[in-house]
């Protein structure tokens, strides 16, 4: 199968890294999605690199649950069940609200124009810039908290949710509602009140982490 809208992004720290960018990029789009077995030489045609850069990329993907290895042949997709789901977000829940918390006493520059940018997307109804805010807006409270390897794991953890489909229409939620979500805590940030901040980013993760769980079991939600 010929992966021809997979791109390399530029700004990897290395050519593996900017596989694995790539590789959820793909998943995150749809482009990538379960079922069929990917060529690793394919794969790596596609993206215009060598097979060995790839193969790692494969590797650890595989190591965070996003492929699986198909011996001599490739890779797959895999979506996550429920108790994935829930395994996910017991990590989610344990990195972010702490963090949103440091961020609230430290400052995060960047978050009240990126919820803004939020608001925009959502009245515009762009869901990718929507999405690309909403990411950058989490990952801007874990650096603001000092630690970027939890921005990094929270990233692939997002990953591998993502493919159960576009979040709107995995938890049932409009684009306007989950900027909702958003705008407490970034309001307890603003007023440097950590305990607010951890609240409602647990709110935050608890409430998607439910509505999650329910699609991964198989149950439409509504």
């Amino acid at each position: 199968m010929l992966l021809v809208r997979l791109e390399l992004p530029d700004d990897a720290a290395s050519l593996t890294d900017a596989v694995v960018a790539a590789v959820r990029d793909g998943v995150q789009r749809g482009e990538l999605v379960p079922g069929p077995t990917y060529s690793v030489y394919r794969l790596a045609d596609a993206l215009g690199t060598s097979r060995s850069p790839v193969r790692e990329a494969v590797l650890r993907l595989a190591e965070v649950g996003l492929v699986e290895i198909a011996r001599n042949r490739g890779f797959r997709v895999v979506v996550p069940g429920a108790r994935e789901v829930e395994e996910i977000f017991e990590v989610r829940l344990a990195l972010e609200p702490p963090a949103a918390a440091r961020a609230a006493e430290r400052g995060c520059p960047d978050a009240a124009d990126l919820l803004a940018t939020m608001a925009a997307a959502a009245t515009a109804g762009d869901e990718p810039a929507f999405w690309a805010a909403d990411r950058a807006l989490h990952h801007a409270l874990l650096v603001a908290a000092g630690n970027r390897r939890a921005a990094g794991i929270v990233e692939q953890l997002r990953a591998t949710t993502a493919l159960l489909g576009p979040p709107t229409t995995a938890t049932g939620r409009t684009l306007a509602e989950i900027h909702a979500e958003h705008a407490p805590i970034v309001a307890a940030v603003a007023a440097g009140d950590p305990d607010a901040a951890a609240a409602a980013m647990r709110d935050h993760l608890r409430r998607t982490a439910a509505l999650l769980a329910r699609e991964g079991a198989g149950t439409p939600v509504t």
